[in-house]
């Protein structure tokens, strides 16, 4: 994992495969690294760019369900 100007780029070290992640997918990432759950990502997603809790988890689903689809992340 190196982190960007504009996000942060992933080695699928297995397949040898890129996948780049922009700055929304970094920020889930770290916080998803350093133990912070979906639901608090999301809270605090909502609270700093205003838009609507729904919405918050809703993009940050999202970003965990493509890294695990990708496989360059798994689920304890």
């Amino acid at each position: 994992m190196t982190d960007t100007d504009d996000g942060t780029v992933l080695l699928h070290q297995r397949t040898g495969r890129y996948w780049q992640l922009n700055i929304t997918g970094r920020q889930v990432l770290h916080r998803l690294l350093d133990g912070e759950s979906p639901e608090t990502i999301a809270t605090a997603f909502a609270a700093a760019h205003g838009i609507a809790p729904q919405r918050a988890e809703h993009d940050v689903s999202a970003v965990i369900h493509q890294l695990r689809a990708a496989e360059v992340v798994v689920a304890p």
